[in-house]
């Protein structure tokens, strides 16, 4: 009787234990923590202006189905439109600084920040970095604002919980709350990613606002979603510690400070690393070594595979770019490499990403150079055209996400005689160009058909949208 008694009363001890263990790691509430963060979050919105024309003769309608129903509606007198967009982000010092997501800010012509649903600023970029996907704002305004702090993410556990506060589908204060699925994530978004993945829902809208642990603390920046048509449970936060040294140059400097070794690398697979006789598949394959780079310098060479950077084993290939963007420009660091089946030791000083040839601006200009010199001849409409490129999406203040084709040479008897070299057709028939390629498929199916006349819409050299009908016979 009395070990049955010891059993029964272990039981209860148990399931008191496993109670007050479950009470301790389950919060009973977010809302405090929620009323003390919600000041600090903030809700972006963006406009972008985009030149129309509108009806001159608003009581004249064409038949349904015209070409030139669209024609008239747009021919006329110029009006701007405003494209807007929405995101999310927090405040991180108390003059106004806000963090938030590059995409969210990326060609907006204003931006307003609303600050605990209540006051509205305007607010200036102060720097953004397309490859983080991150941005930094100033508030427009002599008001001090409540600012959150940046917790340590290195030390966020896989079934931690967290929360999430941002403006999906611009409601604006909203709270999720789940725990840390996963972290390392590379989903092929940028160049640098080490994402933690949170079930707390996120979608349109929350990019760039906070994800807090339970201190209050951020340790993630929401910035993806898996899944087109809202949340699956699957988002992806970019850590604070990947962050804050990136937030850090571009409050200081307005932009980043990359370290660059100047190496093309790839994965190191187990045939690999069978072959070099290397004892597991672990560091970076160089894959080719950059002309003139730092790399070079210090006698990298093709085929060699990073084991240690400044200290750091190299476990996966994605791990490298992360610890050498972080590293400041122009150290001297002591590099690992396997070579011959052996290892040897080089001092690489680091470049810097940004000013190299494989840096963001510069990559840029090669694809507007690429781009500008792929010029073809369209010889059944006697025109030359080339892709329109972002320089010229820029340069004629196109929306940004504008696709078409410009016009670079128009022979004297072209039917397209009646457009301009520099314009950018954006339309044939109702269809959106995309490349040269399906310009033409529309141009040979017009010369093709009984149609003598199409419908072309372009933007001219001022940036105005046009409408205008051409006979090709």
């Amino acid at each position: 009787m009395m070990k049955i008694k010891a059993i029964f009363f272990s039981l209860i001890f148990i399931l008191s234990f496993s109670s007050i263990s479950n009470s301790q790691n389950n919060p009973g509430s977010f809302a405090d923590l929620a009323e003390k963060l919600m000041p600090s979050v903030v809700n972006i919105s963006t406009t972008q202006t985009v030149v129309t024309k509108s009806n001159p003769f608003p009581n004249f309608q064409f038949p349904p189905g015209s070409p030139f129903e669209d024609m008239f509606r747009e021919f006329g007198t110029p009006q701007e439109k405003q494209s807007s967009a929405l995101g999310s982000g927090f405040i991180i010092d108390e003059k106004g600084l806000v963090v938030t997501n590059n995409h969210v800010i990326d060609g907006a012509d204003d931006i307003v920040v609303q600050v605990n649903g209540e006051k509205k600023f305007k607010a200036k970029v102060i720097g953004r970095d397309p490859l983080s996907d991150i941005a930094v704002l100033q508030i427009e305004s002599k008001e001090n604002f409540i600012p959150v702090n940046f917790g340590d993410s290195d030390k966020a556990r896989i079934g931690d919980w967290v929360i999430a506060i941002g403006n999906p589908f611009g409601l604006g204060g909203t709270v999720t709350s789940g725990i840390i699925s996963a972290r390392n994530r590379s989903i092929g978004l940028s160049r640098y990613e080490d994402y933690i993945q949170t079930d707390a829902s996120i979608n349109s809208g929350n990019s760039g606002g906070p994800l807090f642990d339970m201190k209050g603390d951020v340790i993630g920046i929401n910035t993806a979603i898996l899944g087109r048509s809202g949340n699956v449970g699957i988002g992806f936060s970019i850590p604070s510690n990947s962050a804050k040294p990136i937030i850090d140059q571009l409050i200081e400097f307005g932009e980043t400070k990359r370290g660059w070794l100047g190496v093309r690398i790839q994965e190191v697979t187990k045939e690999i690393a069978e072959i070099e006789e290397l004892d597991e598949p672990r560091g970076a394959l160089v894959a080719s070594v950059a002309e003139n780079s730092p790399s070079e310098k210090a006698g990298v060479k093709a085929g060699d595979i990073i084991l240690e950077f400044n200290g750091t084993r190299i476990r996966e290939v994605n791990e490298l770019p992360i610890i050498v963007a972080k590293t400041e420009v122009g150290k001297k660091v002591k590099v690992k490499i396997w070579r011959n089946k052996k290892e040897i030791l080089k001092t690489i000083i680091l470049g810097r990403l940004e000013t190299s040839e494989f840096g963001y601006k510069a990559q840029q200009e090669k694809l507007n150079k690429e781009l500008e010199n792929v010029f073809k001849e369209i010889p059944s409409i006697k025109i030359s055209v080339r892709i329109l490129t972002p320089k010229d999406i820029k340069e004629i203040g196109l929306p940004n996400q504008t696709k078409g084709i410009v016009i670079t040479d128009i022979n004297k008897d072209s039917p397209f005689k009646v457009l301009q070299i520099g314009d950018v057709i954006i339309e044939v028939q109702k269809k959106k160009i995309n490349d040269i390629e399906s310009f033409e498929k529309l141009i040979d199916k017009s010369l093709k058909s009984d149609q003598n006349t199409i419908l072309v819409v372009f933007y001219d050299k001022k940036g105005e949208k046009n409408y205008v009908g051409i006979k090709l016979k």
